[in-house]
Parts: structure tokens; sequence; C-alpha cells
């Protein structure tokens, strides 16, 4: 059976979408993910190109209001937030579903040139692909 994840984080413009994009890429059949922020903004272009370099095309991803997937009913075996402790706290509940927390830095914080935005991106976008992998490896383990 699928299972299914919401993963949420400030402005579903970076970590979420990360997030998600690597999930539904190795997923297998055995998930389906999807992204929110909780205040929205703009896809961040040092992610989609930090994501073109492991061959993930998220670069026609919009960013999506968590809010608007909580009124409308959605429901998710697993709501993940991915930001810091203070935001992910401000995350709604969706009833039912298991509500996980990782924490990863904003790539949006990072500050310097577009090549150390970048090179900082990308150990981000590595510890989340990780991460991901884990969670996968765990519920694989745990309903074996």
């Amino acid at each position: 059976m699928t299972k299914s994840i919401l993963f949420v984080c400030i402005h579903n413009s970076s970590r979420s979408q990360m997030a998600e994009a690597f999930l539904n890429d190795m997923a297998m059949g055995k998930f389906v993910a999807e992204s929110a922020g909780l205040e929205p903004g703009e896809l961040n272009p040092i992610v989609v190109a930090a994501m073109a370099e492991v061959g993930l095309d998220i670069s026609k991803n919009h960013t999506k209001s968590v809010i608007d997937f909580l009124t409308s009913g959605r429901e998710y075996d697993y709501v993940v937030t991915v930001c810091d402790e203070a935001s992910g706290e401000r995350c709604p509940v969706f009833q039912g579903s298991h509500q996980i927390h990782w924490s990863f830095p904003d790539p949006s914080s990072i500050t310097g040139t577009d090549e150390e935005k970048l090179a900082q991106t990308r150990v981000i976008r590595d510890a989340i692909r990780d991460r991901v992998l884990d969670f996968m490896l765990e519920y694989t383990y745990v309903n074996s």
C-alpha cells in the first residue's frame, strides 16, 4: 500500500521541494510525496540548479500553501517538517498523520557568491537525500 507524505517548510522554495523530489524519485511505488510551505514564496534558483546536478528537474514546480492542503481535507500518513524547530512548531496538525521533524538549514539564508551558495546548498541537498533514504529504509524494515 502506498503511503502519502507531505513535506513542509517555511516557503516551500527549497528544503521541502528537495525532499519531495528525492522521495518521489526513490520511492519505487511505496510512497507518494507532496510539499507545501507555511508562507509560500518563490522557488529558489540555486536549489533548482543543485537538484539538476543530481538529475532531478524541479524547475517547473510551484510553491504551495500548507493551509490549502489542510482546509481541503487532504490526509497524509506522514507530515514531515524540514525546517528549524521553532518554524516546525507552527505547522498545523493533520489529524491521523504521523508528525515527524527533520531540521535542515535554510538555503535562502546562505550568504556569499552564487558558487558559495551552491556549494553549501549541495551539502543541504545531500543531507536531505540521505535522510529521505534513511526514512525509506526504516519504514521498509519496520513494515517487512
